[in-house]
């Protein structure tokens, strides 16, 4: 289900992905195509928000160089019982999205693992439908796919998991106090880093299959705010610009973030969301916080108070304790 790649310039990207300048000459030789491919390629990549610097006479850079993903690397970076449970790697260049891509694969037996990775996607989803973009080799688009026998209890929960897991894998990688919005955002310095789309595909059988998708902005990029702040009012940040353009290497990110994932999903039916309580309230972003939640029955204004047993979002409104299973939630100014 992956896309025409040569459409969107990602041979060109990958040559240019070292940051060195390369000619055009030059590149159309090693493409065969002719200069004119080459410049058309280019320009599809600055409309899709990666910067390239292009001089005439002297040809394109790409700054700063691009951690370009390799499913080698992340294999070998994972732990041996990660590699014994992992049906499949794919690192894709351009896919609509790699939660969408496994949706529609094969199911891997119950108990194995699957993963995909796109350093584009086109058509990358959050919550309710909303585009997540990030510009090509900038951000961190992967996707892991489960398969239960049985619908584990608490299910309900398992995105709060998720965010729990991730919280704990980029600050082991990077030692930033992360914060989690319920229910699926990534924060760092009130600005939003990541976020997180869990979907559940019941089987025929009784059997569960889940697949859990993870966005994180990794590079700076010019283009990040206009693409990723429509439909949000948290404006992003990515690892680059938090971590003073030294963010961890995408490949290293990604095995460290599959290896959490593929514990937690061997061990969620054991454990259910309880094993990760703990992390989840300690990086609880709304918790204390006024927000305004757009409920289906119409907004509430309140104070976040945490979360309850079965992942709902608890608010105080005047001394009632509304419950939410689902909404938007704005954080609404100190006052």
């Amino acid at each position: 289900m992956t896309d025409d790649a040569a459409h969107i310039g990602f041979p060109v990207l990958r040559l240019l992905a070292d940051g060195q300048r390369h000619s055009g000459t030059a590149l159309a030789a090693a493409l065969g195509m002719s200069r004119a491919a080459v410049w058309k390629q280019v320009k599809r990549l600055e409309a899709l928000g990666l910067a390239v610097d292009v001089r005439r006479g002297a040809g394109y850079r790409i700054q700063p160089p691009l951690d370009v993903l390799d499913a080698r690397e992340i294999r070998g970076a994972l732990t041996p019982a990660t590699r014994a449970r992992l049906e499949s790697l794919d690192v894709i260049t351009h896919v609509r999205s790699t939660n969408t891509w496994l949706l529609e694969q094969q199911r891997a037996p119950a108990g194995c693992l699957a993963a995909c990775l796109a350093e584009y996607q086109s058509g990358g989803r959050g919550r309710r439908g909303r585009a997540w973009l990030t510009p090509p080799g900038r951000g961190l688009c992967l996707s892991t796919a489960w398969t239960y026998p049985t619908q584990p209890k608490g299910i309900e929960s398992l995105g709060l998991a998720v965010g729990a897991v991730a919280r704990a894998v980029l600050n082991a990688r990077t030692g930033l106090d992360i914060g989690v919005k319920w229910p699926n955002d990534l924060i760092v310095a009130d600005r939003k880093l990541g976020g997180i789309l869990v979907e559940l595909a019941a089987e025929g059988h009784g059997a569960c299959f889940v697949v859990i998708g993870i966005g994180i902005n990794v590079t700076a990029v010019p283009a990040l705010d206009a693409s990723n702040t429509a439909n949000d009012a948290l404006r992003p940040i990515d690892l680059g610009t938090a971590l003073a353009d030294r963010p961890p290497p995408r490949n290293v990110l990604a095995a460290s973030l599959i290896d959490a994932f593929a514990a937690m999903l061997d061990e969620y039916p054991a454990t259910g969301f309880a094993a990760y309580r703990s992390v989840f309230d300690a990086a609880d972003y709304l918790y204390g916080r006024s927000v305004t939640v757009e409920s289906p029955t119409g907004p509430i204004d309140g104070r976040a108070v945490g979360i309850g047993d079965d992942g709902r979002l608890r608010v105080d409104c005047h001394g009632v304790i509304h419950e939410i299973v689902a909404g938007d939630v704005s954080v609404r100014p100190r006052v």
